[in-house]
């Protein structure tokens, strides 16, 4: 198979899938109609219910979702060959991830921007939503935990027998020094367009020369050369203050100039496989490898390994949460709904594509040191084939670790506001918002700094400390988290008297993947015990993993008994 044929075939499925069944979608849950004001406008704050425009609000919510894991997650199931990976990707994006996204979003702007938390609350029960928030808050202490981590190693300076070895670190001192620069230069677009009310389209092409600006001054000059840790507390310290500061002043400009090297990278990389078009050698990446494959770790089976290695590419849990946590409370119309939510995750299906064609020419040309590696190494060695750009091949694999580090950093300070609204949406009772709690130990609990505090503080603390050791459960957990909110969205169309039937195939295949992989974690992690542990890691493992499961079946069986008697609500 050729990349280029693959990449031309993958894109105009999406396409496809996004005019037409997209389309449909809008249809059938009357998206837009009656003109209802959405919570942005009717609950404006200027802190986190603030109105975007549309393309300002579809650079946070994609640089948001996208994160490491349209990346990670192919390079993770290629074992099982290209195949199996590009086809869950497509099928995947299109009936079960786009759905999600968009109906979470929906479900969400019909109930004053919250969460998936409250929306099961009210369609399920108190109990339900306690035990969803409960789960979701630790998640996204996990992912606070692993993107802090992920961030500071691609800020870090390598230290060799005690020393700072300044060469090896330059790349690293880099994306450190551009990102800080990046952060100052989305403050003073914040101010320029939401205070000074200058013109977006003057504003994007004065920031855009900024980024270039940011990365030429950075690649020449970075004089931080602090080890991970340190930069841990750093990102501790940003993060807090990013969770509570008004979405005007960084969440929404950073995310929007942050998409712009999203949007980039996926140029870059079109640009290296229309160039290079290289063919998918079958003997370094075969388009099938087995059902059961032995990776060095065990024998893997393509089922439910496949579809929990491959989430953010195709589902993942973690878009319920962006959709209705943060997006929701900045939509200024209902029609953007489809394009930043759905088209989102198409678009994000994309990237998960060329991940596909990166890996297959990074196996080829020796780039197979970990993602970021493969990822950079094979798209810009691709772009290195082209004719004059032969001696760019460094500039480009820096940028593509930069971009890798920017979507880590976004995914990173919308999961700490995710925790906050999860943590204070726990104390409160069903149809009540935070401003609604006057006083008492509940208004402390609702405090959005102390909310902020805390998430940070163990998230920092597991990152510091260990988080590697129950990583292995977050795939799992992520898929959990998506079957869970297609089972909320779908009992709540139910009970609004609105088609909720293209929900029910793929929320119970999720249930299913998710609970058959968290059963073969905890029966691997009990026979690790049986030999003796080494650590913590197996025993913690074990005890969540079972935990998740009996949860998985708890909500299941509520969730399946609303959508069987369906309660009349308002739509």
């Amino acid at each position: 198979m050729n990349t280029l044929v693959l990449l031309i075939i993958s894109i105009a499925v999406l396409l496809c899938g996004y005019i037409m069944y997209g389309g449909w979608l809008v249809k059938q849950w009357g998206v837009g109609e009656g003109n209802i004001p959405t919570p942005a406008h009717a609950l404006e704050d200027g802190v986190d219910y603030v109105p975007a425009k549309a393309p300002v609000l579809m650079g946070h919510h994609f640089s948001s979702i996208a994160g490491a894991g349209p990346i990670t997650g192919p390079i993770g199931a290629a074992m099982f060959g290209w195949l199996p990976v590009t086809l869950w990707v497509l099928v995947g994006g299109i009936f079960f991830g786009g759905v999600h996204d968009f109906g979470a979003l929906f479900a969400s702007l019909r109930h004053k921007g919250q969460s998936i938390g409250e929306i099961i609350s009210v369609n399920m029960s108190r109990r339900a939503k306690r035990l969803f928030i409960i789960f979701s808050y630790l998640t996204l202490i996990l992912v606070v935990a692993a993107f802090a981590a992920i961030v500071a190693s691609t800020f870090g300076a390598k230290v060799v027998d005690g020393s700072i070895d300044y060469q090896a670190s330059a790349t690293n001192a880099s994306v450190a020094m551009v990102s800080i620069m990046f952060i100052i230069i989305a403050i003073v677009f914040g101010f320029a367009v939401y205070r000074r009310h200058a013109s977006l389209m003057t504003s994007s092409v004065l920031g855009i020369i900024a980024i270039v600006l940011c990365m030429a001054i950075g690649m020449n000059f970075h004089p931080f050369y602090f080890p991970a840790k340190t930069w841990m507390w750093i990102i501790g310290v940003y993060i807090t203050i990013a969770s509570v500061t008004p979405v005007w002043i960084l969440l929404q400009p950073r995310d929007y100039l942050s998409s712009f090297l999203l949007y980039a990278m996926l140029i870059v990389a079109v640009i290296g496989i229309v160039g290079a078009h290289p063919n998918i050698d079958p003997k370094l990446f075969p388009a099938v490898t087995g059902f059961a494959v032995d990776n060095g770790n065990g024998v893997q089976l393509m089922f439910p390994i496949l579809f929990t290695t491959v989430a953010c590419g195709a589902i993942s849990g973690f878009h319920s949460l962006v959709s209705s946590g943060t997006t929701s409370k900045q939509l200024d119309k209902e029609s953007d709904a489809k394009p930043i939510a759905y088209g989102g995750m198409l678009l994000e299906c994309v990237l998960a594509i060329i991940t596909v064609c990166a890996i297959a020419y990074a196996r080829a040309t020796g780039h197979t040191k970990g993602a970021t590696d493969i990822f950079a190494g094979g798209i810009a060695a691709m772009v290195a084939e082209i004719p004059g750009l032969e001696g760019m091949e460094s500039s480009f694999y820096t940028l593509l670790v930069l971009t890798y580090s920017a979507f880590c950093l976004t995914s990173l300070d919308t999961a700490t506001r995710l925790a906050r609204f999860m943590f204070q949406e726990f104390w409160l009772e069903p149809g009540e918002t935070v401003r609604d709690v006057k006083g008492g130990f509940r208004s402390f609990m609702v405090n959005p700094y102390f909310a902020t505090i805390l998430t940070v503080v163990l998230g920092v603390l597991l990152g510091l400390n260990g988080f590697a050791k129950i990583w292995g459960l977050f795939g799992a957990a992520n898929q959990l988290l998506a079957g869970i909110g297609l089972l909320a969205v779908a009992a709540w169309l139910g009970n609004a008297g609105k088609n909720n039937k293209m929900f029910l195939f793929p929320m119970s295949f999720m249930l299913v993947v998710t609970i058959c992989s968290l059963i073969l974690t905890v029966k691997n992690q009990l026979g690790i015990i049986a030999k003796g542990a080494e650590h913590w890691g197996p025993y913690a493992q074990a005890g969540i993993g079972t935990l998740l499961v009996l949860l998985a079946f708890v909500l299941a069986v509520e969730g399946y008994q609303t959508i069987a008697h369906p309660k009349k609500i308002a739509k």
